[in-house]
Parts: structure tokens; C-alpha cells; sequence
């Protein structure tokens, strides 16, 4: 099973709450949570110091997750929102030259709080919010042009499975909210992370949305003091990043070859656990498959019960025919 090995640790104080990542042919970028300025820093690899930094000064809410379009551009989801108190939220484009473009959307339902961003092959920006299980998925009808706010739509919803991975700052209920986010560069492969694990998306047809109602596979992301950030270098490699949380420091892990792993067969020893959308789940495997519950099941509960509730009728007549002799 893929096992996370430190790639280095996040010591700059600027990325402190680091809170999304995008990894490219020359490095990784990474931002930070808060702040009154957009920044992406370019960070290296090996020692994770801040090699050079690209702004812009839109003063945002709550920046939470990085995101990279289909041109290579990177997007900064401005879509934190802990009081839900946000008539809109924001993605701004940060592109490698030329001016950032910022864009307001606007949830059809009220305000979410999320932390994860995906922009799909037709430059239409993805959101997960940060509900648990399920958390609805929203994306804009057409790409943004800057000129007013975008409606988002709710388009679906993904319900990670339960975990038993240590780690996160919330226990159970934080293996299954929606903390970050990230693609393949060839799209192919999605993945949603928690506090304590990446869940891994096959993306065949190249619809991201379609492949969130797939079933995932799982690779364990344990002991992160609060993990928001992931990211696929080009090599398929998974690398995820923690803030900095009770005198822990903030480390970039990597993960070889995760991206293969997405649509891989179930692991020999799987306990099947019930798919997407179910909340009493045994634990999935480290990596594997979790596989739908059995549809009898209801109806055995609904048996057994009903078969309860009449012996205790019959009991409790007994009992008073007794009382009245």
C-alpha cells in the first residue's frame, strides 16, 4: 500500500495555514489561507523555501484551496465562507503574464462554506462544499467572463466513505468533510482529500462532475495536523500539505504513483464498506474500492425488527393474562 514519504517542511511563516497546492513541470505553488492580497508562492520541492511569489491586489474573504485551468493558469478559490454570511464567493485567475482576472459567483441555495476547487477541461470552475456526507457539488454553466457575477449550479453531490486514519483536527466527522481538491494534468484522475485521506477519481470521458458518483479509492494521508492541500505532480505522484497546527509544523508529503491507482481493482483483504451516499459504513481499506450495501439488507433490519417489536407484544399480554389470574 502507498505509504506518504516527508518531502520537506513548510518553515516560511507566509504559508503557515497553507491551504492549496498545483504542481507543474518547474515546482510547486502553494497559498495560504487568509491574507489581505491574492499570493501564489512557487516553492522547492526539495526544501519547500519560497523561490518567487505571483499576486495580484484583490483583497480577498477566505482563500482556500489553488486550482490550475486547462491553459496551465492558476485559479485561487476564494470560496471560504465559516460564518456563511457571503453573498458571493471568488476565483481569480492567475496567469504566468498578462493581468488576473477576478470572478464572482453565486451559489443558487444560499451560502456554503468550502475549502476545494477543480476548473474542468472547459475552463468552468468546480466546487465542493464542505458538507458532510453528502456535500452538494456546484459549477458554473459556462466560463466566467468577469463582467458580473456567475451563477453556479448544484449539479451533484459526493459523500466520502468513513475512515479510521489518524490524524485531522475534528476526529471522525473530519475523515469526511471536503478540504481540498485536485486533478491530474491530463485530467483523467480527480481527487477530494479530508483531514486524514485523498480519495482518488477515475475520469474517463473527461466529465469531473460524472466521476464524483464514481467509486473512489483511498490513500491513507495519516497524522497531518490539519490537512487542506493536494496536488499531482506530472509524474502521477499525490502530494498533500497540512498547516501548521499546535506547534507542528506544515510538511509536504509525497505519494508515488497514486494517480494509477484510480480505478485499480480492489485490494484481496477489502472489507466492502457501502458506497457514496451511506453513513453506517464499516472502514475501507487502505486502498480499495468501497463496494455498495447488499440490497437485502434493509429489508433484513426491517425483519428483524418488526419480528421484535410482535415478541414484545406478545410478552406483555402474557404477562398481564398472568397478573390477572
Amino acid at each position: 500500500m502507498p505509504v506518504p514519504v516527508t518531502r520537506c517542511v513548510i518553515d516560511d511563516p507566509q504559508l503557515a495555514e497553507l491551504s492549496g497546492l498545483v504542481a507543474d513541470d518547474g515546482g510547486l505553488w502553494a497559498i495560504a489561507d487568509g491574507g489581505r492580497r491574492v499570493q501564489a508562492h512557487r516553492l522547492d520541492p526539495e526544501s519547500c523555501a519560497v523561490r518567487e511569489s505571483r499576486s495580484t491586489d484583490v483583497d480577498p474573504r477566505d482563500p482556500e484551496d489553488l486550482a490550475r485551468g486547462p491553459d496551465g493558469t492558476l485559479w485561487v478559490g476564494d470560496i471560504g465562507d465559516n460564518d456563511l454570511r457571503r453573498d458571493t464567493v471568488a476565483v481569480i485567475e492567475l496567469p504566468a503574464s498578462g493581468a488576473s482576472r477576478l470572478h464572482r459567483l453565486t451559489y443558487p441555495d444560499g451560502p456554503h462554506d468550502a475549502e476545494a476547487l477543480l476548473i474542468d477541461a472547459a475552463g468552468r470552475p468546480v466546487v465542493v462544499i464542505k458538507d458532510v456526507a453528502p456535500a452538494g457539488i456546484y459549477r458554473t454553466e459556462t466560463r466566467p467572463d468577469g463582467i458580473g457575477p456567475t451563477p453556479l449550479t448544484r449539479v451533484g453531490t459526493v459523500a466520502l466513505p468513513p475512515s479510521t486514519t489518524p490524524g485531522g483536527p475534528l476526529g471522525g466527522l473530519g475523515a469526511r468533510v471536503v478540504t481540498g481538491a485536485a486533478a491530474t494534468a491530463d485530467g483523467r484522475v480527480v481527487a477530494l482529500r479530508s483531514y486524514t485521506d485523498a480519495w482518488l477519481f477515475e475520469v474517463p470521458d473527461g466529465d469531473v462532475v460524472a466521476a464524483l458518483a464514481g467509486v473512489p479509492v483511498r490513500v491513507p494521508l495519516p497524522n497531518e495536523p490539519q490537512g487542506e492541500a493536494i496536488t499531482f505532480d506530472p509524474s502521477g505522484a499525490l502530494l498533500s500539505g497540512s498547516e501548521t497546527r499546535g506547534g507542528t509544523a506544515g510538511e509536504i508529503r509525497l505519494v508515488p504513483g497514486a494517480a494509477a491507482l484510480a480505478g485499480a481493482p480492489p485490494a484481496s483483504d477489502a472489507v466492502p464498506p457501502p458506497g457514496a451516499g451511506s453513513d453506517d459504513a464499516a472502514s475501507p481499506p487502505e486502498v480499495g474500492r468501497p463496494q455498495p450495501t447488499p440490497e437485502w439488507w434493509p429489508a433484513a433490519i426491517g425483519a428483524g425488527a418488526l419480528g421484535a417489536l410482535l415478541l414484545a407484544v406478545v410478552l406483555a399480554m402474557t404477562w398481564r393474562g398472568a397478573r390477572r389470574r
